[in-house]
């Protein structure tokens, strides 16, 4: 993820919804290759209207044209900087994006472009932990265990939704 001058490296763990969804807007999200970041262009404050939207967005994208997934600190190095950001990006651990959102009482927006030219879009929104994101987290439990680090949910939904 980036956020004005900073570069946040995240791992992706799918927790459900469509993975040829996820895999489609993305291939599609981080063209061209060697880009890898996606950028929190805007804000979606997190009061009870708008998240009731989001939650509308992904029962009307079930079975397969949502993703629901749970992003953890990516690779760090041995005296735990993150890797060397892209140039302009300072590189940063996942909390601070995640202390950032949730002084802002905020949630992370990030555009997606269309799987086709022209086509629809996508919406990504990136949760810091609350009681929002706290209903996608018991599949994230099995998956990657105990979350004691700084976590974020991240929901995908398709923009005509």
């Amino acid at each position: 993820f980036a956020l004005k001058n900073s570069s946040f490296p995240t791992t992706l763990y799918l927790l459900e919804g469509g993975p040829a969804f996820f895999g489609a807007v993305m291939r599609d999200t981080l063209k061209p290759p060697g880009q890898n970041r996606l950028k929190i262009a805007q804000r979606l404050r997190m009061d009870q209207t708008r998240l009731d939207e989001v939650s509308r967005r992904v029962k009307l994208g079930r079975p397969d044209g949502y993703a629901v997934l749970l992003a953890l600190q990516g690779p760090v190095d041995r005296q735990g900087a993150a890797p060397p950001a892209e140039p302009g990006l300072q590189a940063r651990l996942l909390r601070h994006l995640v202390t950032y959102l949730r002084n802002k009482e905020a949630a992370g927006v990030v555009s997606l472009p269309g799987a086709k030219e022209g086509g629809p879009g996508a919406m990504l929104y990136a949760f810091p932990p609350g009681a929002f994101s706290q209903q996608y987290l018991q599949a994230a439990k099995r998956i990657v265990g105990n979350l004691d680090e700084e976590h974020m949910v991240i929901v995908i939904v398709n923009d005509t939704n």
